[in-house]
């Protein structure tokens, strides 16, 4: 076992001074591990070429294997570890999602199942379910990944929100050509959605890129809150805003882009009884959104905000 860590770690990073560093051992200890690996297979998994190496044929093909088994064993021992508390759920979504919908909706999740602790982590970066410690991931689109199971949630549906000051100021009940006058706020977290919008409104979307950008939609929902113009809202994550009466959606006139929220989690790991339960109601709190897209545009092959 210490000889395949060695190689693993010396083949990743293909060094074998920075795979002492990493297994806290000397340099000296990997390449001794390495090469009784090497007498024990009787191949050649490095060349070495003074202070630098790289991976033989053999070495190549061995690597990929190593990598996997060693990975399956991580994961099997982390999962074990957790016997004691079986009921600790891990899930990944994007920050928006966490704050305008999830969050809020945990009390009625907990209320129903309080002895399932959650663990949520925001990142709009891709979930690699070989390398991170996730049950599952919300996330806008389909990962093109294998073995992934999938179950949509909700779809996305664009609708321009404005703070109640901001409504006032522009006469109480604008007509729709107001926007080309309001000022726009943008996520650049979703480029092209505001274009998308003028262009389904029937407006000159020669107008939809100006205003002011954000890095998130979050912020913008925020700079929206504070009359410094209009969101372009996805109604699932504006819809705690519109009830609160923070912000306001005067335009009838909404756009759904290709694709929705989806819930994914990998097909080769056993379900706990914690996510079972966490799948049960995310579907049954948006199982009818879900009906309401599924036939109705493609899913974009790649996640994005």
């Amino acid at each position: 076992m210490k000889s395949l860590r060695a190689f693993e770690a010396a083949a990743r990073l293909m060094s074998f001074t920075a795979a002492a560093d990493e297994l806290c051992v000397t340099q000296v200890a990997v390449s001794r591990q390495v090469r009784g690996l090497e007498d024990f297979l009787g191949v050649e998994l490095f060349d070495r070429r003074g202070q630098s190496i790289a991976l033989t044929k053999a070495g190549s093909r061995y690597y990929p294997a190593v990598r996997r088994a060693l990975n399956d064993l991580a994961f099997a021992t982390s999962q074990l570890s957790r016997r004691g508390q079986p009921q600790v759920l891990s899930i990944l979504a994007y920050n928006t999602f966490a704050q305008c919908w999830l969050i809020p909706m945990l009390p009625a999740f907990h209320e129903q199942h309080p002895t399932v602790e959650i663990r949520l982590s925001a990142s709009s970066a891709l979930v690699d379910f070989n390398h991170q410690d996730f049950d599952a991931a919300i996330r806008f689109g389909v990962p093109d990944i294998p073995g992934i199971e999938v179950d949509m949630l909700a779809p996305i549906e664009l609708v321009p929100v404005m703070s109640p000051e901001l409504l006032g100021k522009a006469g109480g009940s604008p007509g729709i050509s107001a926007m080309l006058e309001l000022p726009l706020l943008h996520s650049l977290a979703r480029p092209g959605d505001w274009e998308g919008w003028f262009r389904h409104a029937g407006l000159a979307s020669d107008h939809a890129g100006r205003g002011h950008k954000f890095e998130s939609s979050l912020m913008a929902y925020e700079a929206a809150i504070r009359g410094l113009g209009v969101a372009l809202g996805v109604r699932i994550l504006v819809e705690g805003y519109l009830a609160s009466g923070q912000l306001v959606a005067p335009f009838d006139a909404s756009y759904r882009p290709a694709g929705g929220y989806f819930l994914v989690h990998p097909k080769d790991r056993a379900p706990t009884a914690a996510f079972r339960a966490f799948r049960r109601w995310l579907l049954t709190e948006l199982g009818s959104r879900a009906d309401d897209v599924m036939d109705e545009a493609p899913v974009p092959p790649n996640p994005t905000k």
